[in-house]
């Protein structure tokens, strides 16, 4: 009977269970979907129920399977997420969606009596963002749905709940303080003064740090169990385990987030208006993100450039960095011209003219040029002035050559390594709960791990 791992990954589009073995191996995965349902005010929301659900299933199974010892579980998930639950640990609230609309009288009273938005996103390391801002929810519920409010004993951040479920103990954790929950006062490390004045702090449970686990009796079987996880904070783990020496970590995909572990300072003004804010370690120690909608960017703009030349969607995946095209549009010997921003800070005024592109080759190398410009940019603004010689790229755009060798063109002065893992946060939970330490060895061999250079790129293209 292989000794195993058990971790729920709960992301907003796909519900994950992995299991890994004592060497941090995937030996089983399954996932699935659920429809969205509607909250009491017809917004979408993940349906609370069917995921518990589907969650309790699967556990039995493995617990009955022959094949598995389940010695551990932990869980790690999207974060600005809570859910309510009433004394007797019934949820009394749907699981409200981060991208509902805020009320802009309330939000108004918020910053009424606590300051302007730019003084407490200075002090609680996250940018304005409504409900995205867990902790502006908290308010909102109060103010806004005081029946609701007034059932609640303790408001769970999504990973300690999915935990909770297991345990039947409620608590909170750093990880999840820290995401943009406009609740942690970075200065005082303490909840702000707003959450102590709406008394809020009587419905968030006792802090403990996210390595801390629980022995239970489940189903007959003592089983080690986590508290959560932020998935971000997760994703971050296995680099700060196998790497000793500072360094940076872009995660692509549809948010190209820069993290920086090593950075303790509080925020700029500057860094709130530039969408930087602070993450937290599971110690609760700082670390400085700088956000940018570049996956979603690109998503749209190559969707467009398909449209205008006629070829279907993933053609862009085939093309590879072109050394002299790159160089005639960096010395504007081919029309210049920038590509109007869908959801990118860009201050030019042009509007989108693909014709002036003699085809989608040209267009596609103009548009990686613009994008990886704000990359650079935000990489800066999370480096700062920390003594980072190492960057680590992960995600979807670790498979394209072209953001790649411009970043790398830029960043001549860093180690830049690119990294391939689909398990993403799933591991970092389950190594919340292990001994077992790993090495930048194990990077390479599960991760894919590779150094890029600069010389490899110039003999690779000319």
């Amino acid at each position: 009977m292989m000794k195993v791992t058990a971790i729920f990954d709960i992301g907003k589009t796909n519900k994950k269970f992995f299991l890994f073995d004592e060497n941090y191996q995937e030996v089983f995965k399954t996932y699935s979907h659920f429809e969205e349902i509607e909250d009491e005010d017809g917004f979408p929301a993940d349906d609370l129920a069917a995921i518990q659900d589907w969650i309790k299933t699967i556990f039995h199974q493995i617990l009955q399977n022959k094949a598995y010892q389940v010695e551990a579980v932990n869980f790690s998930t999207y974060g600005a997420s809570f859910v309510h639950i009433d004394q007797k640990g019934q949820p009394v609230a749907p699981l409200y969606n981060y991208t509902k609309p805020y009320s802009d009288d309330i939000l108004q009273s918020f910053y009424d009596k606590y300051g302007s938005a730019l003084k407490i996103a200075k002090e609680t390391a996250s940018p304005p963002l409504q409900m995205l801002n867990a902790g502006l929810q908290l308010y909102w519920l109060k103010y806004a749905k005081p029946q609701i409010f007034n059932k609640i004993r303790w408001s769970l951040h999504l990973p300690q709940y999915i935990s909770f479920l297991f345990t039947g103990i409620p608590v909170s954790d750093y990880t999840s303080i820290g995401c943009h929950t406009m609740l942690w006062d970075f200065e005082k490390k303490d909840y702000h003064d707003w959450v102590y004045a709406e008394e809020i702090d009587k419905i968030l449970p006792p802090i403990i740090s996210a390595n801390t686990s629980i022995n239970k009796n489940y189903d007959g079987q003592i089983i080690k169990m986590g508290i959560g996880i932020h998935d971000s904070s997760a994703a971050l783990l296995p680099y700060l385990q196998a790497d000793k020496k500072p360094f940076l970590l872009i995660s692509t995909g549809t948010w190209s987030i820069s993290l920086n572990p090593y950075k303790e300072e509080i925020l700029t003004e500057e860094d709130l208006l530039l969408d930087c804010l602070n993450y937290m370690r599971i110690d609760g120690k700082p670390v400085k993100a700088a956000r940018l909608f570049l996956g979603n960017e690109y998503r749209i703009q190559v969707e467009k450039l398909c449209t205008h030349f006629g070829k279907a969607y993933g053609y862009h995946r085939k093309i590879k960095f072109d050394k002299a095209l790159y160089h005639r549009l960096k010395l504007n010997e081919l029309p210049h011209f920038h590509f109007e921003s869908i959801n990118l800070p860009r201050t030019q005024p042009e509007m989108t003219r693909l014709d002036v592109f003699e085809n989608f080759k040209t267009a596609f190398h103009q548009l990686m040029i613009e994008l990886v410009e704000l990359q650079v940019q935000s990489v800066e603004r999370a480096i700062g002035d920390t003594p980072i010689q190492k960057i680590y790229i992960d995600g979807g755009f670790a498979d394209n050559d072209i953001y790649l060798q411009l970043l790398k063109r830029h960043f001549t002065n860093y180690t830049l390594y690119t990294a391939k893992s689909p398990l993403g946060s799933a591991l970092g939970a389950a190594m919340m709960l292990s001994d077992r330490v790993i090495n930048k060895e194990f990077l390479k061999n599960n991760y894919a791990l590779k150094k890029l250079t600069l010389a490899k790129l110039i003999a690779k293209n000319g």
